[in-house]
């Protein structure tokens, strides 16, 4: 209770320097205020958004798409992960596919999602998959690859095979640097997710930006990019809060 206490302390110290830093600029600088906004100015943005109930219409379509590409990632990259960390010859051929298509920012497909899909949800959902994909799925397979041997000696001593041994031992023993793929999708799933809504959504935070650079309301723009900020912040603190109770329930460290 007390480090949760003193997190927050360090937490709301950050922001204030954060706030007065934003003033501190907003005060030195040439800019016209339409160009670079106080913090004041945008507060009143977000107040503006909340009213209205503009604001969180957008936050809950973005957290929608987002729950929908970065769950379906995480599973599906987690099972595929499994069975390629166990097949470690099968992974061989998949390999440098994989680093083939590593490395191509999402949003390079967003031209053929929209193509094939249209605007709207699909075309955010399958970048935040994307997004997400590969590094879970790469975490998972180095993961049961690295996992102690001792662990299957004991595991067919007692005569446990599969499918219980790739559930009851391998999946447990490998989940604290599984944790960690998931932990890094997370924050490339709603960098992109942001980056899809600005090409392939009339809605959700990103759009929002989008819609503001139109009006000419930096205000309004300068308020989401902090929402988009504080969201993430939020979505990673739950993530690490469900880690450490699955570690917890296996036994591992808190």
């Amino acid at each position: 209770m007390k480090k949760t206490i003193l997190k927050a302390r360090y937490a709301v110290i950050s922001f204030i320097v954060l706030i007065a830093l934003w003033q501190l600029l907003y005060t030195v600088s040439d800019f016209n205020e339409a160009l670079f906004p106080s913090p004041f100015k945008a507060l009143r943005a977000l107040i503006e958004l909340a009213a209205d109930g503009t604001l969180f219409r957008h936050i809950g379509t973005s957290l929608y798409r987002f729950a929908a590409g970065y769950c379906s990632a995480v599973v599906s990259a987690v099972l595929l992960g499994l069975v390629l960390g166990w097949f470690s010859k099968a992974f061989r051929f998949v390999d440098p596919i994989v680093q083939l298509l590593r490395p191509i920012s999402p949003t390079a497909w967003m031209p053929f999602i929209v193509l094939w899909f249209g605007i709207g949800d699909v075309p955010a959902i399958v970048i935040i998959f994307i997004a997400g994909f590969f590094p879970v799925l790469l975490t998972t397979v180095a993961a049961v690859a690295n996992i102690d041997p001792i662990y299957l000696k004991v595991s067919r001593s007692f005569g446990i095979r599969q499918p219980q041994l790739m559930w009851k031992v391998i999946f447990p023993a490998a989940f604290p640097q599984i944790a960690s793929g998931i932990h890094l999708a997370l924050g490339t799933s709603w960098i992109f997710l942001v980056a899809g809504e600005m090409v392939g959504a009339q809605s959700g935070v990103g759009y929002l930006i989008i819609d503001a650079r139109n009006d000419l309301r930096t205000d309004i723009l300068l308020a989401d990019i902090v929402v988009i900020g504080l969201i993430g912040l939020i979505l990673d603190t739950l993530l690490k809060m469900a880690e450490k109770r699955i570690l917890r329930a296996w036994g591992g460290a808190a």
